[in-house]
């Protein structure tokens, strides 16, 4: 698991590498456009710490691009096949929880699946994403606790749920046992104002 998620780090800092070159941006001008510390960014490209989804999804929206593609392989397009426990590991927990990537689309039209599992007493707390982001949850195993715009829903086996995830939002297990849910991010537009940007 160690050597997988090691080559993880070192494939997402290829890849903001690559997409930040492309742009002719030094590390300093990503770093504003993301948010996010010139060191932060040397440790992602140099894939000498794991960042967290939340620093994932800040750069991939100031280079332009879908969380999907830093964290994939650029393949074909056409079909792609994502085999059991292939999918990108992109967050953990000491109480045995993951979120793994399992799929993505290219922008501008940007939707993720997920297959999270929260242990017992993890919390997942979410940035706000890309105005107009949606989310779409439905829990397999266990009780979801989500907290989004300001209201609190409590999901059980079964129960479904949509909600604007361009607000902050978080994911909650208060429960004995490990919860699993399926989540779909649909962002609309990735990259546009890049592109329009550049066209200026």
């Amino acid at each position: 698991m160690e050597e997988n998620i090691a080559s993880l780090a070192s494939a997402i800092g290829g890849r903001v590498k690559q997409e930040r070159q492309a742009r002719h941006w030094t590390l300093d001008q990503l770093a504003e456009a993301a948010g996010v510390s010139r060191r932060m960014l040397i440790n992602v490209e140099q894939a000498t710490m794991n960042p967290s989804v939340g620093t994932l999804l800040r750069i991939s929206a100031a280079l332009g691009v879908g969380l999907p593609d830093l964290v994939q392989s650029p393949e074909p397009k056409g079909v792609k096949v994502t085999r059991k426990g292939e999918g990108a590991l992109l967050w953990s927990s000491a109480a045995g929880g993951r979120g793994v990537l399992v799929a993505g689309t290219e922008p501008p039209e940007v939707m993720e699946l997920w297959d999270w599992t929260l242990g017992p007493g993890d919390q997942h707390a979410s940035e706000p994403h890309t105005p107009g982001t949606k989310e779409l949850l439905q829990v397999l195993q266990g009780t979801v606790t989500v907290v989004a715009a300001e209201q609190t829903v409590v999901l059980e086996t079964g129960d479904s749920l949509s909600f604007p995830g361009d607000v902050a939002h978080s994911y909650g297990n208060n429960g004995p046992d490990a919860a699993r849910f399926s989540l779909a991010v649909f962002e609309r537009g990735v990259g546009s104002a890049h592109r329009e940007a550049n066209n200026a």
